[in-house]
């Protein structure tokens, strides 16, 4: 009887942590006042020679070599900045540059942040974001 119980108890804790994550990822976790970030050099290396469309919100992505989430976000998030006025998309690898992540509190990849021109932080998106939530948090902050 109490190899049932145990193996009972297993199932319900993985199912409620599948449950918490499956809510979890993707979330558009907005800010209730925009902060000021203090953008790393490499990072702001990587935003500056990034083609510049006077786009008033951008989606830095960071991703990894071999996230496989981080591909489908790219895919995502380049046919997202493409197809919205206002709108521009860059990816940072973290793989090249690890003590970005700590800097910016990045825990897991992809994590999305939007940005406002002046580097405030418009909201965070950890995991493969959902197109419709974004847009909708987005929408505020675009022309």
């Amino acid at each position: 009887m109490t190899g049932f119980v145990v193996v009972l108890v297993a199932i319900v804790v993985t199912v409620a942590i599948g449950l918490l994550y499956r809510v979890l990822n993707g979330r558009v976790r907005e800010k209730a006042r925009p902060v000021e970030v203090a953008l790393p050099t490499p990072v702001r290396t990587a935003l500056d020679s990034a083609p510049e469309t006077g786009s008033p919100v951008t989606l830095l992505q960071f991703s990894t070599t071999f996230c496989a989430p981080c591909r489908h976000a790219r895919v995502l998030l380049t046919d997202l900045a493409g197809s919205t006025e206002g709108l521009r998309h860059v990816e940072f690898d973290l793989t090249v540059h690890p003590e970005v992540a700590g800097e910016l509190g990045v825990l897991r990849t992809p994590t999305t942040l939007a940005l406002a021109p002046d580097g405030r932080e418009l909201l965070r998106v950890s995991g493969l974001p959902k197109r419709d939530a974004l847009v909708t948090a987005l929408r505020p902050h675009l022309p």
